[in-house]
């Protein structure tokens, strides 16, 4: 099997090294990532400019493609010009941090696995909840367990499934829940500062509250806060379907050019 392992937290990060290490397991990995932190890029590409690449040694351990993209491009670039090879298996994390709840539409580290099922290949993000210690080892492990179950079952070309993992806690994980994506807004806000020459500065920060967690029990959020390994499938096909017969109802204006 060859698997395309990329990330958003760069190619530098602790966290890939460890799903690397744990996916040697099941075939030969290529590692293409982010040449710095794309944390929250979404599904961008980088379109009208060149990207960077260099072939780079990590940790002494492994090489890889160091690319001066986004996570989006590193996976594109990849599957379309620096692995020679067919792909079977995308793979984007560990990311350090969760990504549940509206958190997937910024995740950059579900964006490089998307980009991989928009490609047509089965693809995997995983990520750790963030901790006062976080443990990549730990989660790698928990990761290459529920990777191996989800490809017995049969995991099939485009499809995509977002993993994340309990912060390392005593007890923690209890299990395996498969759930839904949360649509919780976190109560985030910006953080004002003004510099020298009245130059002002504002910094995002926020976080779930008790209720978000609480509120929807067959969510991600909830499952996660509960302390079980949370497993996501998703799609990236963002047509509300139910609307659609209500919509062709409509008594739509001539908009016809004339003449």
């Amino acid at each position: 099997m060859n698997i395309l392992l990329s990330n958003d937290d760069g190619i530098l990060a602790p966290g890939l090294a460890a799903l690397y290490r744990v996916l040697c397991e099941l075939g030969t990995v290529h590692v293409a990532a982010p040449n710095s932190v794309q944390s929250a890029m979404g599904h961008a590409i980088t379109v009208g400019e060149a990207i960077e690449v260099r072939r780079i040694h990590v940790h002494n351990s492994f090489h890889g493609w160091s690319v001066g993209g986004r996570p989006a491009d590193c996976v594109k670039l990849a599957a379309r010009q620096l692995v020679d090879v067919p792909i079977d298996l995308v793979v984007s994390g560990i990311n350090d941090g969760a990504n549940v709840s509206i958190n997937v539409l910024y995740s950059g580290t579900v964006a490089a696995a998307a980009e991989g099922a928009l490609l047509g290949y089965p693809a995997i993000a995983v990520s750790l909840e963030r901790g006062a210690e976080p443990n990549f080892e730990w989660a790698a492990d928990i990761a290459l367990r529920v990777i191996k179950a989800l490809l017995a079952d049969g995991l099939s070309a485009g499809r995509l499934v977002n993993v994340n993992v309990p912060d390392f806690l005593p007890g923690y994980p209890k299990g395996v829940r498969v759930a839904t994506q949360a649509m919780q807004i976190m109560t985030d806000f910006y953080e004002r500062k003004e510099l020298l020459g009245g130059i002002v500065h504002y910094a995002l920060d926020g976080e779930f509250t008790e209720e978000a967690r609480t509120e929807e029990p067959e969510s991600d959020l909830h499952a996660l806060h509960e302390g079980y390994v949370v497993v996501t499938p998703l799609t990236v096909d963002l047509t509300d379907r139910s609307r659609l017969a209500r919509l062709e109802a409509v008594d739509w204006p001539d908009v016809t050019v004339s003449g």
